[in-house]
């Protein structure tokens, strides 16, 4: 009996947790039409609400990429993973030029921007404890220089 009442108490723990993962709010309509209008081709939908601004990551053309759009339905960018022959040579160069240059490179990403500026996003590692998240402008000049996990 007392291996009854632990199970079912452990079950109605484990019940309550669940319901702490799902979707804190309904996605607004001008958001979901905004993203329907911006990637009319988009597969393999699925949001996440972060309360200031949702992550939409979708399939488009096969390819994996992660949108954000604003409460109000603006788009604020996408990223899309790449890889390292898809730089552009300013880029490389540029990384090239960093004092990272020496760094193991593990992502890159092709960052998308409502102006129709376009940056470039790589994740450097050192050590597993020393990584950076690096952000190139097009013609190789690195903008953001992050410590990461």
């Amino acid at each position: 009996m007392r291996s009854v009442i632990i199970f079912v108490g452990l079950m109605l723990v484990f019940a309550g947790q669940q319901k702490s993962f799902a979707q804190i709010r309904k996605i607004p309509a001008v958001v979901t039409d905004a993203f329907k209008y911006k990637y009319r081709n988009a597969e393999s939908v699925e949001w996440k609400d972060k309360l200031s601004h949702y992550v939409v990551t979708f399939l488009l053309k096969g390819e994996p990429y992660e949108a954000i759009f604003k409460n109000d339905g603006t788009w604020a960018g996408s990223q899309k993973e790449i890889s390292k022959d898809d730089l552009p040579e300013a880029v490389e160069e540029g990384f090239d030029k960093s004092k990272y240059a020496e760094w193991e490179t593990e992502l890159f990403y092709k960052l998308l921007f409502p102006d129709d500026h376009v940056e470039y996003r790589m994740l450097v590692k050192k050590s597993d404890i020393n990584k950076r998240d690096l952000t190139f402008a097009e013609n190789g000049r690195l903008l953001k220089d992050k410590l990461t996990l």
